[in-house]
């Protein structure tokens, strides 16, 4: 299996860093009994994290693979790249 890694890994390894410190803040707010509405801003944090994360990692791995010389041999390459941007 070939590794390579793409222009948008470390973008994509300092959003998960960031849901992980959100996680870790739940995780404590948990212990410490704070209110449920603090709490579930920061859940939406970590949720929101990790989706943009998965939408970049999805996008990014889309676009190496359905370069532009790929897309005018598939005529539904193009509307596949279009339709993941509802991911």
């Amino acid at each position: 299996m070939t590794q390579h890694k793409h222009e948008s890994h470390p973008q994509i390894h300092a959003r998960l860093k960031r849901a992980h410190g959100h996680l870790a803040r739940v995780i404590s707010m948990l212990e410490d009994q704070e209110p449920c509405t603090n709490i579930a801003q920061q859940l939406f944090a970590v949720e929101k994290a990790i989706t943009n994360a998965k939408r970049t990692l999805i996008h990014d791995h889309i676009d190496h693979c359905l370069s532009p010389t790929t897309a005018t041999k598939d005529p539904d390459a193009e509307g596949f790249k279009t339709i993941t941007k509802y991911l």
